[in-house]
């Protein structure tokens, strides 16, 4: 297959550069036991991808908890406040990130997260936040309107480049099979880096897929490879 060259890259955040999701997945598997519920994988899977108050509202539903969306996400709140800080970058993703940005690639994050959830996760990472021209965070975004599988996050997030590039001028790394879906609907190339339990029939429509970040090779779409 062949890979059209790009001038621009959009980072998702969670499972992808980060490895979060295993703590959201602690703090719902937590708050859902309080009511004598089990946050299954196969919930979860229906989750990855989407704004928080989406997550809360699937849940509830899901499982008939007692609960309004506020008083869930507040529940949330607390347990992230002692998860959050322990969160590790994912394999690949410091040398990826880096080597763009050394090369002078615009890069910037394109993620479902609120700023706060944001800056608690990466409150041991200013240096490598640093790095992205700028974070796009859809949950607390007034331009995007809705989370993934709409591409709007991408497009917004593309528009904020000062040269405002094309979007298929622009390459995005995903991990959620909601995100490839925005990224085709965006229309994107997307390179998805999934969680290893995805059925791969769900990832057929993204551009590459790659067990790990530390498998790409940048110069396959046009950009610098590593030195």
């Amino acid at each position: 297959m062949a890979f059209k060259k790009v001038s621009h890259v959009l980072f998702d955040l969670d499972g992808l550069l980060i490895d979060s999701e295993i703590l959201y997945t602690q703090a719902f598997t937590t708050i859902c036991a309080k009511f004598g519920k089990e946050f299954t994988w196969e919930l979860k899977s229906s989750l990855l991808g989407f704004q928080g108050h989406e997550c809360a509202e699937k849940i509830i539903t899901n499982l008939e908890l007692p609960l309004t969306v506020q008083e869930f996400m507040k529940l949330c709140q607390k347990e992230y406040e002692v998860l959050f800080p322990k969160v590790q970058l994912m394999p690949g993703a410091q040398r990826l990130v880096e080597h763009l940005h050394s090369k002078g690639i615009p890069i910037a994050l394109a993620t479902s997260s609120a700023q706060d959830s944001v800056d608690m996760k990466m409150r041991n990472f200013q240096e490598f936040v640093g790095l992205f021209h700028h974070l796009t965070m859809g949950s607390t975004d007034p331009e995007v309107t809705k989370g993934k599988p709409d591409p709007a996050i991408f497009l917004v997030c593309a528009s904020r480049f000062p040269d405002k590039p094309k979007p298929e001028d622009c390459l995005v790394f995903e991990d959620a099979v909601n995100g490839v879906k925005a990224a085709n609907a965006a229309n994107m190339q997307v390179v998805a880096v999934p969680d290893p339990r995805i059925d791969p029939a769900l990832l057929n429509t993204a551009t590459l897929v790659l067990n790990s970040l530390e498998e790409f090779k940048p110069e396959l779409f046009g950009l610098p490879a590593f030195d």
